[in-house]
């Protein structure tokens, strides 16, 4: 544990974020209260916001140090004498620092807060962040902005080191796929256009990492009909609902939907075809850049084929004569004991049997997933799963960062596993990106998540014309986008802009259960209708 008093409630978000990105092992606990009401701790860190004097100050103290006059007068007078590296934490002092603030502008007080805070953290940790300072924000919502303002790369640059500390590497990143996302999101309609996420929440097995909504397949494997039953109905009033407005790409997600026999997959892409009329007489879906009689604004459609073992020659079959545009197939790592300690019941042979497959049924836009930082993988791990993956040669690739996530089996367990080494540094990232340039593909989406690992991020890659619309859409914000299923979470986003330049964002959610789900359709249909009565 390591607690952070305030003498105020305030900034307690970007504190807690900052500490934890140096500190993701370990709980982080920020509050105004007394300190003797704090649990013992690792070290304890007081911030004290003086508004008379337009100050904020800070102190680290070791687990049972006490807070008095004669020590604070000693750390100070360390501080002077001794340099950065000697003032870390296995000196065992007292640091301090303060910075000067205007508490009127909210925005120019957080980032110097910040920055102080970054720079006590790194001489007690003995470290630096790849993003700096940068925690709670889309890394390219920056430099978006900013070249919408029309700045310059260099300024873009200056800014987000004076800013935000972050290294150059990182910066250099951010920029290019800022630069990608503005080009792919010049072809949406923001203000006539939505997206489709429908979830399929059912999968083999549940990953060790994994918090998103699944369930077993063999529990559920009865009631897949009922369950695209409660979808039908939910699918149908989306589609009449959003009649007057245009459809721009649909993302089928889980789970994994290839837990769906050939015929339920048949079907449940016949009726999106057929309710929202984006197929032709055929049933296969009808895209924007197509020549057509019938023509419509779908730029996309995406089916996340997912684990290789619940692939078939039939189901792809199916979902080619759709005219599905991108499929994923992910293996996550090419290790075989890897595969097995994180849950996963396929094999490195199935992954590379069902990516050749896909090919042979005719796919040209095929994603895979991986995942840096897994139990036990070593950088000669992550470049034999580049090199296998580089044979095949997919169209996208998605690069996670392992993220610790509160509902995962891997942190919810986590004295279970405390023995396996969790590895993610720069030098995996640089040869995961060297390698996706090798293969022709390019960074065009980037976003980062709570406790990931090394603090680091995602990142999607793709050869020219072959990048994810939705998955750059989902992250930036600044479409509706209508979400059917189980657990699924509808996104309504208004054009007009809020005053500060902000869009206003609300939220509809599905229940989690499947059978809650099945049971409570109609008031999963009728939260939609009150999110789009406005």
């Amino acid at each position: 544990m390591i607690t952070v008093q305030l003498n105020e409630p305030n900034f307690e978000y970007d504190i807690h974020s900052l500490v934890k990105a140096f500190y993701p092992q370990h709980d982080v606990l920020v509050k105004a209260m007394p300190r003797e009401e704090f649990p013992e701790s690792v070290f304890h860190l007081v911030v004290n916001y003086d508004r008379k004097n337009h100050m904020i100050d800070f102190k680290f103290f070791e687990h049972n140090q006490k807070e008095t006059q004669e020590e604070d007068d000693v750390a100070k007078e360390e501080t002077v004498a001794q340099d950065h590296e000697n003032r870390a934490m296995k000196e065992k002092i007292a640091l301090d620092g303060s910075v000067q603030v205007d508490f009127e502008d909210r925005k120019k007080t957080k980032n110097e807060l910040k920055q102080q805070l970054y720079y006590l953290l790194t001489v007690y940790a003995g470290k630096t962040l790849p993003w700096g300072t940068l925690t709670g924000i889309r890394p390219t919502k920056i430099p978006m902005e900013l070249l919408e303002e029309g700045k310059s790369e260099d300024e873009i640059r200056s800014y987000m080191k004076e800013t935000y500390l972050a290294s150059d590497e990182k910066i250099d990143l951010s920029l290019s796929v800022a630069k990608r996302e503005l080009e792919l999101l010049s072809r949406i309609d923001y203000e006539n256009g939505y997206s489709l996420y429908v979830g399929i929440p059912f999968c083999p097995s549940t990953c060790l990492y994994c918090s998103f909504t699944s369930y077993p397949l063999a529990k559920w494997a009865n009631r897949m009909d009922e369950y695209l039953d409660a979808l039908e109905k939910e699918i149908a009033f989306t589609a009449e609902v959003c009649k007057h407005k245009v459809l721009n790409s649909v993302y089928i997600g889980g789970g994994t939907p290839t837990t769906l026999s050939a015929e339920q997959m048949d079907r449940l892409l016949t009726m999106i075809g057929s309710y929202f009329g984006i197929e032709d007489e055929q049933g296969r879906m009808i895209y924007a850049d197509e020549s057509a009689e019938k023509q419509t604004q779908l730029l996309e459609f995406t089916v996340e084929a997912g684990r290789p073992d619940s692939i078939t020659r039939e189901k792809l079959e199916v979902i080619h004569k759709h005219n599905i545009s991108r499929i994923s197939i992910n293996p996550q790592t090419m290790k075989e004991e890897t595969l097995r300690l994180i849950g996963r019941q396929h094999t490195v042979q199935q992954t590379i049997d069902s990516f050749n497959l896909a090919r042979e049924v005719g796919f040209d836009n095929i994603n895979m997933d991986l995942i840096m930082g897994l139990p036990e993988e070593t950088l000669d791990d992550v470049r034999r799963t580049m090199e296998q993956v580089a044979e095949l040669a997919p169209d996208n690739l998605t690069v996670h960062s392992l993220a610790l996530k509160r509902a995962a089996r891997l942190n919810m367990f986590k004295e279970d596993y405390k023995d396996y080494k969790i590895i993610n540094t720069q030098e995996h990232m640089d040869l995961v990106a060297d390698c996706a340039a090798q293969m022709g593909l390019f960074p065009y989406y980037l976003y980062r998540q709570k406790n990931m690992a090394g603090n680091f991020e995602n990142v999607g890659y793709a050869a020219p014309g072959k990048a994810c619309i939705y998955n750059v859409l989902i992250m930036e914000e600044q479409q509706t986008i209508v979400a059917c299923g189980a657990g699924a979470s509808t996104k309504r986003v208004w054009t007009e802009p809020n005053p500060d330049g902000t869009h206003r964002i609300e939220r509809a959610e599905n229940v989690k259960d499947v059978a809650q789900y099945i049971a409570r359709i109609d008031e999963m249909i009728e939260r939609k209708q009150k999110l789009f009565e406005e």
